[in-house]
């Protein structure tokens, strides 16, 4: 199985690089059996519409993940819990709307991708380790894809190291950076400590310098503009044994999309 993770996608310049990039990409590698994106800085740089979501949906996603931006539109909570296919962590505490996980089913082959939230630096959320040892085994499926959604390296790294063998794929998403750490780990894992942003990379991680450095350097809050220069589409491509779930290889994915 071939599956095709696409990192923070970020804005419009975001948005126009994937549904423009996935065409060029097909043509390229010449096939994906899913395609999963980090969706959470869609929407202007902080959150997600219905409205993007169904057009990313139609331009052949096939799964979407996110993070603690995925509540910054509130009007967009509601569709967490009437749409599987949009996902957000799994270990925010229960009762928050929908769900972190799921079981996706695309020409007769079946993916699991679990969402999970890392806590050094970021939002308090429940314990990631212990809640990807609750979802696992009731999964019921061979090939399964974790976006680990943190800040700290060393979170991802402890991980994916937890998680060996025990997943086919673990790949960081929230930095914004891409790494070049890609590799299998020793028990069949693949992963990447982060797979990048899809989106403007010319200013500060998707927003322009000249609406960021103010805060920087006052420390008074400033509103964010999203840039549009330098514009790359960014992630990994994860090929996986269907019959052990173990995965063969991962290679990262960069592509220039103009700006």
């Amino acid at each position: 199985m071939r599956i095709l993770f696409v990192g923070d996608v970020f804005g419009r310049p975001g948005r126009t690089a994937l549904i423009g990039g996935l065409p060029e990409l097909r043509a390229k590698e010449g096939y994906f059996d899913f395609v999963v994106i980090n969706c959470e800085n869609a929407a202007a740089g902080f959150g997600m519409t219905e409205r993007l979501m169904n057009e990313m949906f139609d331009a052949g996603v096939d799964v979407m993940t996110s993070g603690n931006h995925i509540w910054d539109k509130k009007e967009f909570v509601p569709v967490l819990d009437r749409e599987p296919r949009a996902l957000r962590p799994a270990n925010y505490p229960p009762g928050a709307p929908g769900r972190g996980f799921g079981v996706f089913e695309k020409n007769g082959r079946r993916l699991a991708v679990i969402n999970l939230q890392g806590r050094a630096f970021m939002p308090e959320v429940d314990c990631p380790f212990r809640t990807a040892d609750s979802i696992i085994p009731a999964l019921g499926c061979r090939v399964i894809f974790v976006d680990f959604h943190a800040e700290a390296t060393a979170e991802k790294i402890a991980m994916a190291r937890y998680l060996d063998g025990k997943v086919s794929a673990l790949v960081g998403t929230h930095t914004h950076v891409q790494t070049a750490d890609e590799s299998v780990l020793p028990l069949g894992t693949a992963y990447l400590t982060d797979a990048g942003m899809t989106g403007a990379h010319g200013g500060v991680i998707g927003m322009k310098y000249d609406s960021v450095l103010p805060k920087f350097l006052t420390g008074v809050p400033s509103k964010f503009e999203v840039d549009d220069s330098d514009v790359r589409l960014q992630g990994a491509i994860v090929e996986v044994d269907e019959e052990t779930g173990r995965a063969c290889d991962i290679r990262r994915v960069q592509m220039s999309r103009g700006g």
